[in-house]
């Protein structure tokens, strides 16, 4: 990407290209971060990794926590698989949020197009990043993985409650707009 400016930057940032990457699992509640999880494919993360990794890992812990949860799931791609989803029906019957089909027993289906509804998405990922990507830049698999993990380990409670409000406000407001644009096209369909 290249941004042109009227002035001479006074900042310069060096990076290296093709820096070292890693597909890290996190989730969030209310008390706590659930994770790192550094999945084995730098790649790519499939169907089977990301089940196994839900069903032998994340739910027993969150139901070592507490058996009153619900899971929210975005439109990752592993999210919206058939294998995915009938576990989640199995071992969450009106428990979860994702994509889904008339077929599933989700809660409710994950909205198209929707903001960062997520606590992941709209803190998390932004938050570790800022601690992660600071000079000296990791150069190695085993230092972005340490950074990643150090800064996983401080979020604390209050940043979680201001989270959790945050996502109350997000819910609010998606709530208000999906009714304006249905109110908006009842009104349109009625003349």
């Amino acid at each position: 990407m290249r941004i042109w400016g009227a002035e001479k930057p006074r900042e310069r940032v060096q990076y290296v290209r093709d820096s070292p990457n890693v597909n890290v699992f996190c989730a969030v509640s209310r008390a706590k971060v659930y994770g790192d999880i550094f999945f084995p494919h730098e790649n790519t993360v499939t169907v089977i990794t990301y089940l196994d990794m839900f069903s032998e890992w994340l739910l027993l812990q969150m139901r070592q926590d507490s058996e009153n949860f619900i899971c929210i799931q975005d439109g990752a791609p592993p999210h919206w698989h058939n294998g995915v989803r009938h576990y989640l029906d199995e071992n969450l019957p009106r428990r979860w949020i994702g994509p889904s089909t008339d077929e599933n027993m989700a809660l409710t289906c994950w909205p198209p197009r929707s903001p960062d509804l997520t606590p992941c998405d709209f803190f998390l990922w932004g938050y570790i990043k800022d601690r992660v990507f600071v000079p000296p830049l990791p150069v190695s698999l085993n230092e972005l993985k340490q950074g990643n993990t150090t800064a996983v380990a401080s979020v604390d409670e209050d940043m979680l409650r201001s989270v959790w409000t945050e996502l109350d406000y997000r819910i609010d407001i998606y709530s208000v707009t999906t009714t304006l644009k249905v109110s908006i096209s009842f009104i349109i369909t009625q003349y």
